[in-house]
This record gives structure tokens, C-alpha cells and sequence, in this order.
């Protein structure tokens, strides 16, 4: 038997340039599931994302999904792609099963917390305050620069690196701290700054808009001494006195020390985000 996919529309090409396309997954020209391909704007047309893979449940356990991811990455390629992402619900134990079968390394993951009220006060002898103007110039340029360097640390091309760190700030910042739903704060140990905590909002599920950590950082030297956990706090107050009662982040996989905070604080894994180069 062949198991192929079937375009079921047109090749999408929108305003950035980037692609998309659903794919019926056929065998032997009979339709057993779908699949949904596309290039990822934020990191370029060579990022490559499998956006969906469902196979019917009367032809699962047969090894179509494999093929079906197989031929998946070969439409990829042939579109340019160096490099293929994949998101995945930690509840999908199959499917994690085969991504990993299939090569696909863990990179990150996305968490989410529902917070309790009242919101949390800050460590005593802590302080926060908004970002100021004068701060805020070199902590977008360093925070920009940094974020590109945790993906090309974890194998992003560079080019593809500091595009997503790019599109990534002029699309949440696009009137820096005025930026509507953002907020940009420090936190400060006598008088002293001491790291500094972003948060927005952004879509966690569909239809399910939340508060979002964008970026948090304790300053060097000031680490180790619980500074990391007051800006989460800070974060969740923050996000609470928005109104949403969901807070989201992202976090490498190999950020141990956060995973464990995150952890402690009551964050659950929802996907687990994995990639594999495409040779």
C-alpha cells in the first residue's frame, strides 16, 4: 500500500511571505487523515513547521502517521525548508512517541498557570517599579540580542535566529513601554536593580487570550538569592490585576533551574516543542 499526501486547496502565500498548506493523507488514494504544513514567519522561509498530523483512528497502529511525517518533510523541503518544527500536546503520548522516533529533539516547552487570588505580594525588602524610558533603549537592544542567542545556542542558523528576535519585538513592541497590554518592570534590592520581568498578553489556546511572560532575567551576580522567583511573583500580581486568571511562558528545555522554579510556583507542561534539520 502507498501512503501519499493530497493537496486540498492551494499553496498560501501571505503578506510575510511565509507558506501554507492542507494535505489530505491518502492511502492508495483513499483519504486516512489529514495533515497541515506551513513555514514559520517569525523565523524565516527556511523554518519549516508541521502545523497538525491526524490519521483516522480505523487506520492508526499501521504506520501511516510515520509516513504521512515523512512525506510531510519531504514537501518541506521542497520548499526550501533546513529546518522542521513541531508543537505537540504533552497529553499526545503517541505522537510524542513518534517524533522522537523520527529524530525530532526537545527544545522547549510551553507552560501555564491559573492563578489564585488575591495576587501574591512581593519577598519582604523586595521592591518593583515600571521600566524606565532611559532603561529601556539598552534593555531592548541586550534583551533582543539575547533572545537570538538562546536559539542559535540550541541550533537555529543564525539568519533565522534574529529574525524571529526581530519580528518577535516589533510585533509586541511596536511603541516600546507604551505598547498597548505590555508591561516592563524591574525589581530593586536597596535601590539596586536587580532583574527585570516583561509581560503581555497573547493568545494560550484557541479562543483563550491570557497574560504572557515574554522575558525574565536576574541580573548577574544578584542570582541564586530568590530574585527569580520574586519577578514571577511580580509577573502573576501583575497579570491578576489585568483581569485574566491564566498566565503562559515558554522555556527551554534545558533551562533546569527555571523548570524547577516554574515547577515550584505550579506551572504545568502543555506542549512540549521539538525541531529537527531537515538534510
Amino acid at each position: 500500500m502507498t501512503t501519499t499526501l493530497r493537496p486540498t486547496g492551494p499553496l498560501q502565500t501571505a503578506a510575510d511571505a511565509s507558506r501554507s498548506r492542507a494535505y489530505e493523507v491518502c492511502v492508495n488514494s483513499r483519504p486516512v487523515g489529514a495533515v497541515r504544513l506551513a513555514t514559520d514567519p517569525a523565523f524565516g522561509p527556511r523554518a519549516g513547521v508541521i502545523e497538525s498530523l491526524r490519521i483516522d483512528e480505523a487506520d492508526r497502529r499501521r504506520g501511516r502517521g510515520t509516513v504521512a511525517a515523512l512525506a510531510a518533510e519531504e514537501v518541506l523541503r521542497g520548499w526550501g525548508c533546513t529546518q522542521v518544527h513541531v508543537s505537540v500536546p504533552v497529553e499526545a503520548q503517541i505522537a510524542q512517541r513518534l517524533a522522537g522516533m523520527l529524530g525530532y529533539a526537545e527544545v522547549s516547552r510551553n507552560m501555564l498557570k491559573e492563578l489564585s487570588a488575591p495576587p501574591p505580594a512581593l519577598p519582604e525588602g523586595v521592591e518593583a517599579r515600571a521600566m524606565t524610558e532611559d532603561e529601556y533603549a539598552p534593555w531592548e537592544t541586550a534583551a533582543r540580542q539575547a533572545f537570538a542567542e538562546s536559539w542559535t545556542a540550541r541550533g537555529v542558523p543564525a539568519d533565522q535566529a534574529r529574525a524571529k528576535a526581530e519580528a518577535s519585538h516589533r510585533e509586541l513592541l511596536p511603541e516600546g513601554l507604551a505598547s498597548h497590554g505590555v508591561a516592563v518592570q524591574v525589581v530593586l534590592r536597596d535601590g539596586a536593580v536587580v532583574g527585570h520581568v516583561w509581560t503581555g498578553r497573547r493568545k494560550l489556546a484557541p479562543g483563550v487570550l491570557g497574560g504572557y511572560v515574554y522575558d525574565v532575567e536576574v541580573v548577574p551576580g544578584h542570582r541564586g538569592h530568590g530574585y527569580g522567583r520574586a519577578l514571577m511573583l511580580l509577573a502573576e500580581r501583575t497579570v491578576a490585576e489585568s483581569g485574566t486568571r491564566l498566565l503562559g511562558l515558554h522555556v527551554f528545555a534545558d533551562n533546569t533551574p527555571a523548570l524547577a522554579l516554574y515547577d515550584s510556583l505550579g506551572y504545568r507542561t502543555t506542549h512540549i516543542n521539538s525541531s529537527k534539520v531537515l538534510l
